[in-house]
Parts: structure tokens; C-alpha cells; sequence
């Protein structure tokens, strides 16, 4: 894999300069923490490896105050960085470099073909000069990166490459926020990519491991779904939806008069009012599964040759709830499970197994930050 091949635009603090270099396609370091910073919380996940084995070394679950995200970008650096500090200090790591991810409707990442005959040098100079053609956004607002997959299958002549795009601000805000947290970031990354690296810790539990099948990632968080389609293992399809678990936080605000944090808090412990399950949960967990459904419709058009799925994997916060696999099950009539990519792994005591347990499907995304600290084994 070739060196990151970043395009900074303009000036950028140190630490979003540092985050920018070492980014999407690049970032190698023995050490790092994966930051999933989410718009209701943030996930902190250390693994370390021996052989071919993956030991959790730290994690932690940081809740979010609900004004310090907006539309997964950050609106209050303070209340984020806070947090951040929060987490680093629960999970008693000591590793001060981190991967963090990129979402929304700011990231691009587009599939564009080139010349062979270019060297990465020429390449970066031709995506300078014709960036304006592939983003929506001006070139001195953004943050460019880009990475060969391999020859093209249309012309013998020409490779396949991968742009990544986002805006600036959005990577100089996240940069600022875990700066603030005396945390440096080492690894710009898409979402998309690093729930794509995190399912190889999940393929256990797909038939035949995933080989020659079609499993469905879906990661509901707090305010959006995101879903990503396997075929043999690669990402063939992704989208994301702006449905998740704050929907059901506000039901039961609505529904028994409480305020949001008491809300949060009883859904978090379960000590909710008699007949919950029956007059909230239910309608909710039948709103999960029509989204899920709809999403699947849209994979289904947009992707023709194929007509089924063979499993559905839940991750995210809504994945936590109690059964919610069978119902989505029972609803779709598709096999669905609850991730759990440390099932093959050990477990430090210090990362509090039990709570690990209980956590361990909204970990999904951090998994696979977190498993940025082996790029360079892999390269």
C-alpha cells in the first residue's frame, strides 16, 4: 500500500496537518486508540495483537451532552474534547495517538479511473488539478486523499482508484476536539471504511464465514443507520439513514413525561414503567425493522443482480436492546444476529469484561478504527 497521498488545502492547525498526512490510506502506528465519536457518545477501543490473535486492551462508553453534536459534526468542541478526556481517563489507557472517522453528507468518496503510466507523484498533481470535477464543494475547503485498488476491468491501460473527500472544517473540529482531550490523531478515516475493516472480526458469525454469501451490516446509532452490504466478504453497497435510537429515547420521553437525561438513563439501566415492551419497545423495534427493510429495497435497485440477503448483523446502541434480533427476525424473515466482534478475542481485566459484553455491538465502528494500529503488518 502506497505512502498517504494527502492534498492539504490552505493552512490547518498542527494537529489537523498531522491528521490530514497521515490519513485515510495511510496512518501506520503500533500504537493507537480507535475514537468513534458518535452523536450521542463516545467509543473508545484499544486491541493489541499477538500472532494472529486480538486481545481488547481498554475501552470505554462515553455518553455525549445532547447539544455538543449536530448532524454527526461537532458543535461544541469543549463539550466533545470533555468527553473525549472522559474516556481516555475510564478506559485507563495510556496510548496517546487515535484513529477517528469521518461521516455525513460533507465525506465523498468516488471511484475514479487513471493511467497506469502515472507515478503517485503525477497522480496527485492530475486529482489537484481536476478535483473540481469529482466534489461539490471548493477545492480550498476541502481535504483530499486517494489510494490505487488495482487495474480496471474496462481498459488494460488504466488503474482504479478511490477518492476520499471531506470538508476541512469538519477534520480541523474533530482534530481540535481530541487535542483537547491531550489526545493526538494519527488516522483520518471514512466511516464506511472502518465498519468495512471491523466485519473480518464478525465473519464467525456469517454462514460459511461469508464466503459466496450476502449479509447485511446494519449500525444504528443514536440518530442514524448505517448499512453496509457483503458479498464474499467485500463491500458492495452502503447508505445511510437518518433513523436510530434517539427516536426511541423521545417515545419515551413522550410517553411518560420524563425529561431527556431521565429518559436516557432509564433506557441505559431498563427500569422503565410496566408495559414498556408493549406500549413503546414493540413499535419502535417495528420501525427498526421497516427502515431495515427499506434500505435493503434500495440495495435491491441500485445493486440488480442480486434479489436476497442471507443475514442481517445488528450493530450500534440499538442493537443493545434485549431480543432485538429475533424480532427483526421474525419480521423479515431473514436470519439476524448481534455482532460480536470480540467473541474471538481476550480480554484485558481492566477493559471490565461484563460491561465489555453489554457494549460490544455499538463497538462495531471503533473495532475497526482501533485495528488501524496494524496497517503497517498488513502493507
Amino acid at each position: 500500500m502506497r505512502e498517504a497521498s494527502s492534498i492539504p488545502r490552505g493552512n490547518v492547525n498542527e494537529g489537523a496537518l498531522m491528521a490530514i498526512l497521515q490519513s485515510l490510506f495511510g496512518g501506520q502506528s503500533p500504537q493507537l486508540v480507535g475514537l468513534d465519536i458518535g452523536s450521542s457518545a463516545v467509543k473508545l477501543l484499544e486491541l493489541s495483537r499477538k500472532g494472529t490473535r486480538y486481545h481488547v486492551e481498554a475501552y470505554a462508553v462515553e455518553p455525549l451532552p445532547p447539544n455538543a453534536m449536530n448532524d454527526k459534526q461537532i458543535a461544541d468542541i469543549k463539550l466533545v474534547g470533555e468527553a473525549i478526556g472522559r474516556a481516555v481517563n475510564r478506559a485507563g489507557t495510556r496510548t496517546r495517538q487515535a484513529a477517528i472517522a469521518v461521516s455525513g453528507p460533507s465525506v465523498i468518496t468516488k471511484v475514479i479511473e487513471m493511467p497506469k503510466s502515472l507515478s503517485g507523484d503525477e497522480m496527485e498533481e492530475q486529482i489537484r488539478a481536476e478535483a473540481d470535477q469529482y466534489i461539490p464543494y471548493p477545492v480550498d475547503e476541502v481535504s483530499l486523499d486517494f489510494e490505487v485498488l488495482g487495474p480496471s476491468a474496462k481498459n488494460a491501460e488504466m488503474v482504479e482508484v478511490v477518492l476520499a473527500a471531506c470538508r476541512r472544517e469538519q477534520v480541523e473540529q474533530l482534530c481540535a476536539a481530541i487535542e483537547l482531550a491531550g489526545l493526538k490523531p494519527k488516522v483520518v478515516d471514512v466511516q464506511a471504511y472502518a465498519l468495512e475493516n471491523a466485519c473480518q472480526f464478525i465473519e464467525h458469525q456469517m454462514p460459511d464465514g461469508g464466503r459466496q454469501k450476502t449479509v447485511a451490516i446494519v449500525d444504528m446509532g443514536a440518530a442514524t443507520t448505517s448499512v453496509l452490504v457483503l458479498h464474499d466478504r467485500k463491500a458492495i453497497y452502503t447508505r445511510d439513514q437518518s433513523f436510530g435510537g434517539r427516536q426511541l429515547t423521545e417515545d419515551i420521553m413522550r410517553t411518560y413525561g420524563m425529561s431527556y437525561e431521565e429518559a436516557i438513563k432509564a433506557k441505559r439501566s431498563g427500569k422503565l414503567p410496566e408495559g414498556y415492551d408493549t406500549e413503546v419497545l414493540a413499535h419502535f423495534v417495528s420501525d427498526m425493522a421497516q427502515q431495515i427493510d427499506r434500505s435493503l429495497q434500495f440495495f435491491f435497485s441500485a445493486v440488480t443482480q442480486y434479489s436476497s440477503i442471507d443475514q442481517i448483523i445488528l450493530a450500534g446502541g440499538c442493537a443493545q436492546i434485549a431480543g432485538v434480533d429475533a424480532r427483526i427476525q421474525e419480521r423479515l424473515q431473514i436470519p439476524t444476529a448481534v455482532a460480536r466482534p470480540f467473541a474471538k478475542m481476550s480480554v484485558a481485566s481492566r477493559a471490565k469484561p461484563a460491561n465489555l459484553a453489554q457494549d460490544e455491538p455499538s463497538l462495531l465502528t471503533a473495532c475497526g478504527l482501533a485495528f488501524r494500529a496494524f496497517d503497517e503488518e498488513k502493507t
